[in-house]
């Protein structure tokens, strides 16, 4: 008789009648198998609970649990279990309800070792077939768990690449303006003419301090690289951001008011997370009035203010009347290394923001219309995906 799968050789007979029992089990031993014996239903639930043999052979009529009420027993706590009932000619009636019950097969008696051993050996066929679907399925499991590792490590590599690419391109802006303030320094000295010195000074300072906000930028998009939402108040981000703000937007000339919820709940939110995304924008505002020209009159106006929203979130809306955006630039807001500020901007700040934001399962939408301002718009969930 052929081997079952694992080398698993083990099968337990079950029969009411003791001369059944002596004969098969020899017939089975001298096959190879290791037999157990029950003559009962209980005594089999038993013995199969105890050794769990792959395949058990049964009588469908015995005294008090009928080989049918086995069966169901045994799918029930092992469905992989083939079950080869026994039946005599009388009972095909039985036997056919037992396949609806999902038995391997029926041999009637007197039981001949031919047919036993088809049946048997269709029992080992479907075991082996298991088997190798399950080791197929895992090998499979464990090759589209590979692929997909390594499909992300490339993505991250080529993620990574590109933010190489990106980043030192910005630097070089940087090197190439301080190479540019260098070259008036150098002039002044030559020349000995104090306004070129002051003006290539100048240059210095603000390429130096573009140095410094890429740096801090870098560190801030790190940080804020997982967000750790939990139960704040909505208002504190937007004082602070307000707060840290307050002076530059005075010295610019630029009027801000600030407009936060009177009974604020606890929304889930890190907060610190929210103040950068917040100065971010707050920032970016102020730099949208240094693009209008000199002679440009407005009153310098921005305006920060927190809401709430009807399924229970938070709204924080940045809203200045700047230069605005063409749609073009809208569309690129927030791509990493994207700026509208040439040599001046680093393109991180508001891809900061748009990763901080996406962190708590939020959105970032945008309203600007050229020469006339510009809205941005944060909205949080009640319920972060971080948060839950």
């Amino acid at each position: 008789m052929p081997e079952t799968a694992g080398e698993d050789r083990r099968i337990l007979l079950v029969d009411d009648e003791p001369g059944i029992r002596r004969v098969l089990s020899l017939t089975l031993a001298d096959a190879g198998w290791e037999v157990l014996c029950a003559e009962n239903g209980e005594e089999a639930l038993a013995l199969f609970r105890e050794k769990k043999p792959p395949i058990v052979l049964t009588d469908i009529k015995m005294p008090d649990m009928d080989g049918i009420e086995l069966l169901r027993r045994i799918k029930a706590e092992s469905s992989e279990t083939e079950v080869i009932m026994f039946t005599g000619h009388g009972d095909m009636e039985l036997a056919i309800q037992s396949l609806k019950h999902e038995a391997t097969d029926f041999v009637t008696k007197p039981i001949h070792d031919e047919v036993l051993e088809i049946a048997l050996k269709r029992a080992c066929e479907r075991i082996a077939l298991r088997r190798r679907l399950r080791e197929y399925t895992e090998n499979l499991e464990r090759l589209v768990e590979e692929k997909a590792r390594r499909l992300i490590e490339a993505e991250r590599l080529a993620a990574v690449g590109q933010t190489a690419a990106e980043l030192a391109h910005t630097i070089k802006n940087i090197a190439n303006a301080l190479g540019g303030s260098l070259f008036v320094l150098g002039k002044g000295i030559e020349l000995e003419e104090k306004e070129t010195l002051l003006q290539g000074w100048g240059m210095v300072q603000r390429n130096v301090e573009r140095i410094k906000t890429l740096a801090l930028d870098l560190l801030h998009f790190g940080r804020y690289a997982v967000v750790q939402p939990v139960p704040a108040d909505p208002n504190l981000p937007a004082a602070e951001a307000a707060r840290l703000l307050e002076e530059r937007l005075r010295n610019a000339g630029i009027a801000l008011t600030v407009e936060t919820l009177p009974d604020p709940r606890p929304v889930p939110l890190d907060a610190g997370a929210i103040q950068r995304a917040l100065v971010n924008l707050l920032t970016n505002a102020v730099e949208a009035f240094e693009e209008l020209p000199e002679n440009d009159a407005r009153e310098r106006r921005v305006a920060l203010r927190v809401r709430s929203l009807p399924e229970g979130g938070v709204l924080y809306e940045v809203e200045d009347n700047g230069c605005g955006m063409e749609e073009e630039v809208r569309g690129r807001l927030f791509q990493g290394f994207f700026t509208t500020k040439g040599t001046a901007g680093s393109g991180i700040g508001l891809w900061l923001t748009r990763r901080i934001v996406e962190g708590h399962g939020g959105r970032i939408a945008v309203e600007s219309r050229l020469g006339e301002g510009t809205r941005l718009r944060i909205l949080l969930p009640a319920a972060s995906e971080a948060s839950r």
